[in-house]
Parts: structure tokens; sequence; C-alpha cells
């Protein structure tokens, strides 16, 4: 019997650098259970308390992400909510705002240090986190991206919702978290060229989206056309072939699988 899968939520953040659009990598630690040694988005599991109804929320509420995901609006909550609290764990940026459309312009001092190891250690909900800041969580910074589905062969199996969102202003994506060994921002194509020399493995749904973020030349243009196609959960088949182990997507794309070399 397969497991079921976790709802998960990832997030491609994204900047204009000076070679254009840029996406914020992180690579996972070798001794992570899943992943291990890939190079991923910011992102992790739903935590239930990420679906407090407490949580001031700004911008296209549940039911809007509900319909787009083709979840139920409780989920839809949990997804958006933890895709912000996972980018500020993993990144320490934070996606809120107070009233009036403003976005918090910097979250790097000791006071929200001490508030972000909080939520690491589950001592602090998001909701907590925005209440005693007078902060509402802008769900308008965030677009529907992708979604994928891990394959019933694997062990451990995500239901995973990716959304894309610019940096905000004034903030400074950071090396914060303790589950990666490496961060960066790189071009769409910079990051694939260094993953086809098998310098930066990678899981499939990274490769693919990557892949769909590459024809967007800044983060308005990637922002206004997310999602990049119609959303519809991808669920990859594996082939192994005498030259590797291969993905095969539902309409037919075949992605290589590059494992990470040993240490």
């Amino acid at each position: 019997m397969s497991a079921t899968p976790k709802q998960a939520a990832t997030v491609l953040l994204l900047r204009d650098g000076t070679p254009g659009l840029e996406v914020y990598l992180l690579r996972r630690t070798r001794g992570m259970p899943f992943a291990g040694g890939m190079t991923a988005y910011p992102g992790g599991g739903v935590d239930p308390r990420d679906g407090d109804v407490e949580t001031a929320w700004a911008g296209p509420p549940p039911a809007e992400w509900a319909h787009a995901f083709g979840c139920d609006e409780r989920t839809a909550r949990e997804l958006v909510c933890a895709a912000v609290r996972e980018t500020f764990e993993e990144a320490g940026v934070l996606l809120a705002g107070a009233d009036g459309g403003d976005v918090v312009p910097d979250v790097s001092g000791e006071d929200w240090e001490a508030q972000r190891q909080a939520l690491l250690a589950r001592e602090l909900s998001l909701a907590e986190l925005l209440a005693d800041r007078g902060l509402a969580l802008r769900s308008d910074l965030l677009r529907p991206f992708a979604h994928w589905i891990t394959p019933p062969v694997e062990p451990r199996r995500y239901d995973t919702k990716f959304f894309a969102a610019a940096l905000p202003v004034g903030q400074e994506a950071r090396h914060v978290t303790g589950e990666a060994d490496e961060v960066t921002w790189l071009t769409p194509s910079a990051a694939l060229a260094e993953m086809s020399a098998g310098a930066r493995p990678m899981l499939p749904p990274t490769i693919h989206t990557l892949g769909q973020l590459e024809p967007f030349a800044d983060v308005a243009a990637a922002l206004a056309g997310s999602p990049p196609e119609p959303l519809h959960p991808i669920c990859p088949q594996f082939d192994d072939e005498p030259d590797g182990r291969w993905a095969v997507l539902p309409d037919g794309t075949r992605i290589r699988l590059v494992v990470p070399l040993p240490s």
C-alpha cells in the first residue's frame, strides 16, 4: 500500500538580478531524510496550525486559492500559510504587511530572529507572530505556479503546491535554515546548466519548474504569467533505462534523474 501524500507548499522566490530573472535556491543537507543533497526551493509540509482562522489575511481569500488548486478552503488556507511560514523559516523573508498595502521592509533584527526560531520550534504559530506584529499575511504577493504529487512508489510522498513570489523591497533572503548547506540566487538557465553538468542535482519538479521560468524576462512577467500552464496535478512515473533513470510526466516529457555525488 502506498503512503498517503502529505500536503506541502514551496515558493519560487524571484528577483530581478543583473543577468535577468533570478530564483532563490537552497541545497538540502545530505543527511535530510527527503531529497538530501538536492537543490530545491524553500518549502515544507503543512503544520496543523497553518489553518488557524485567526490568521490576519489580506489578498485573495482561501476560496480563490481552493479553486486554483482544486482543494477545500481549509486546505487552501493551510497551503498559503505554509508557503508564507516556510519562506520566513528557510529564507528569512516574510510576505506580510500592515494595513494599507505595505510590505514589512526588514525582518532581519534579533527580535525577528527570535520569532523565526520560535516558529521553527513550533513554539509560535504564524497567526500568533502576525498578531504580535500587527501584520496580515499578504496572499496577493503569491501566485499559483504548479502542483506536483510524489509517485506512489516512494516511501515519503508529498502533495506539493508551488507558488511564485517576488522578493519584497527592503528584504533580503538569508542563509538561515539548518536544512541547507548552500543558498544562492541563479537564473533558471544557469541553474539548469549546473544540473545538466552534474554539479547541482535536483528532483524532477525543480527541473521542470525552472524550465517553465526560463521564458520570463523579469519578475513582473513571471508573476503575470503564473501559472505558466493550466494547473493540474503532475505525478511522474519512473523509467529505468541503460543510460539512467528517467521521470516520465503525463504529457510524455522525460527528465533524467541525477543523484548527488558521494561527498
